[in-house]
């Protein structure tokens, strides 16, 4: 007899072969027959005729592990499993929670980290070491698998503070001996965040060092590329070139385009594309916005047929998430504590130089290494109506999210620029926005991710940091639903098995997670049981907060955690993975 039994359902096992009608049984924690199984019995029997049976979606470009930790981590987590995802990776983009090494610049860590969460993590974190990290979640046990990245920016300010500079020789060794370390104790690669300060101060040399360490370790090196915008051709050959330097397989991450002409045409650009937004409400077509992503998909596809091992992913929206200081001069974020950086914006003299290179500031320069060259200057590339709040950590400011930046610099009768530095002064420097071209949400905006999308080896993800407050991005609820929905069945931009594929196994071989992502014998049975013709997304920018329909099951090591909508928070069936 076995513990549970799926009888007569359509089989998309991962691989991107045609479905099946089968059976599938699971015994423990693993899938132990696949197939016709009639006749047989189980503990537990689920009529599955109709429905689609996968794989658990592998969410490999996460921030949940800032968050699966912490005491209340089921509920936070609760709707990555709603909506079928039975594995994440975490420490991505550079920026993580472990390792922490024993450093004097701990403070400088705690402000980097407390930027991108908006919260005071350090009374929680009671670790050093990676492995010290995986025991404690051994130990308390987790809702849902989790792997992690050894991440570059916390290992940077670790050995070097917040200097603004290349790193020295003796730092990169530094870096390198803590890296392998983390990988030893089983990290599946190093991320970076190279739009992001500390990242987007290391340079080639370092970065090639560190992926040496990656390569010997058999890891992968995922980035959070330099730029996404007019130079994103320059900042995909950096990381080909680190591949071909050292063999180290490339994982790029959450790709995308954000077009930048100069500012003349950027303003017109932003004319055109609000009065197609307005006739895209009514009439559906679609314009090549998604030509450069596709002319880098192009070449990266090109690279892969001759053997480069070099992985993509991306994500279903065109609204990208971080936080607003991302968006100020490098030099700002290199000013050191947090306090330091709020000090700075209170002095007058100091936002008449801040708004100066965020107007002025070269976005063509290569490699964005200058004081006001940096590729995330989204302010003057979008123009300020193209950034908005999307969660502050206070009471008193709550009302504000969703407002633009001009919105609020109306509300509050300033510029926005001014209303901007006032609002990150009143939240101690602690502001998360949404970027986008016009407005989160908007449809025709993102048909610019089409490309990125429907490309067979895009892996789908939702790079989301659940928070436990505030406006989370809406992808935290309906990254995947929404995939299912829009793509696979209502554009048909890409089919159900390849959907499935781009969600399980197409992560789980580029990132070595073994024995997921495909329905298998002896593999582990993470599950999802799901009607393709209902499943929807129900969240919005708006109002994210609502759980998809048509997920019926959804089961981590053999355990069901999620049926019906109903997610049991004691079934604490993930395992913490190693590489």
């Amino acid at each position: 007899m076995y513990d549970l039994l799926f009888q007569r359902a359509d089989i998309v096992d991962g691989s991107g072969k045609l479905p099946f009608v089968g059976d599938l049984a699971v015994q423990g924690d693993k899938i132990v027959a696949l197939g016709d199984l009639t006749g047989a019995t189980a503990k537990r029997v689920i009529d599955a005729r109709g429905l689609a049976l996968t794989p658990g979606f592998i969410d490999i470009h996460s921030h949940a592990d800032v968050a699966i930790f912490r005491d209340n981590a089921a509920a936070l987590v609760e709707p990555l499993m709603q909506q079928g995802i039975t594995t994440f990776i975490g420490g991505n983009c550079g920026m993580g929670v472990a390792p922490m090494p024993a450093t004097p610049y701990r403070e400088l860590i705690d402000d980097y980290q407390e930027a991108f969460t908006a919260s005071n993590l350090r009374p929680l974190i009671h670790w050093t070491s990676l492995g010290e990290f995986m025991a404690g979640l051994d130990g308390q046990g987790v809702p849902m698998n989790v792997g992690l990245l050894a991440p570059h920016g916390i290992l940077r300010i670790a050995a070097m503070g917040g200097a603004g500079r290349h790193a020295k020789r003796d730092e990169v060794a530094q870096m390198a001996r803590w890296l392998e370390e983390a990988l030893d104790e089983g990290a599946f690669g190093l991320s970076t965040g190279l739009q992001y300060v500390p990242g987007a101060r290391s340079d080639i040399g370092e970065l090639i060092d560190l992926a040496r360490v990656v390569a010997r370790r058999g890891g992968v090196f995922t980035s959070h590329l330099r730029s996404y915008t007019a130079t994103l051709d320059k900042a995909v050959d950096e990381v080909v070139t680190i591949l071909h330097e050292t063999g180290a397989p490339v994982q790029i991450s959450h790709l995308f385009w954000c077009p930048d002409y100069g500012p003349t045409i950027n303003k017109m650009f932003r004319g055109v594309v609000n009065v197609g937004s307005a006739v895209y409400k009514r009439v559906k077509f679609h314009l090549p916005f998604d030509t450069a992503a596709g002319h880098v998909l192009a070449k990266i596809d090109g690279l892969r047929r001759n053997g480069d091992r070099i992985s993509v992913d991306g994500m279903p929206t065109a609204a990208g998430f971080t936080h607003l200081l991302a968006f100020f001069p490098p030099y700002v974020f290199s000013a050191g504590s947090r306090a330091k950086i709020v000090d700075m914006l209170r002095d007058k003299a100091t936002r008449r130089r801040i708004r100066r290179d965020i107007e002025q500031g070269d976005t063509f320069a290569w490699p964005h290494d200058g004081e006001n060259t940096w590729s995330m200057n989204f302010m003057k590339i979008m123009g300020w109506g193209g950034v908005s709040i999307m969660s502050v950590p206070s009471e008193k400011n709550r009302h504000l999210e969703g407002l633009t930046l001009p919105e609020l610099g109306k509300l509050w009768k300033m510029h926005p620029f001014e209303a901007a530095c006032e609002l990150l002064i009143q939240e101690d420097g602690r502001v998360l926005v949404f970027e986008t071209l016009t407005y989160p949400g908007d449809d025709f905006v993102e048909t610019s991710v089409l490309a990125t999308i429907r490309d067979p080896n895009v892996s789908i993800v939702t790079d989301t940091i659940p928070m436990g407050f505030g406006r989370p991005s809406h992808l935290t609820y309906d990254c995947y639903p929404k995939f299912f929905q829009r793509y696979v069945r209502e554009m048909k931009a890409v089919t159900l098995e390849d959907g499935v594929r781009k969600c399980t196994g197409l992560p789980a071989e580029s990132l070595g997670v073994r024995r997921r992502g495909f329905l298998r014998r002896d593999y582990f049975a993470d599950l999802v049981l799901f009607d393709p013709q209902t499943i929807k997304s129900n969240s919005t920018t708006r109002e994210p907060r609502q759980f998809p329909d048509g997920i019926k099951v959804v089961a981590i090591n053999g355990k069901i955690a999620v049926e019906d909508g109903h997610c049991d928070p004691a079934t604490l069936a993930g395992q913490v993975l190693r590489r």
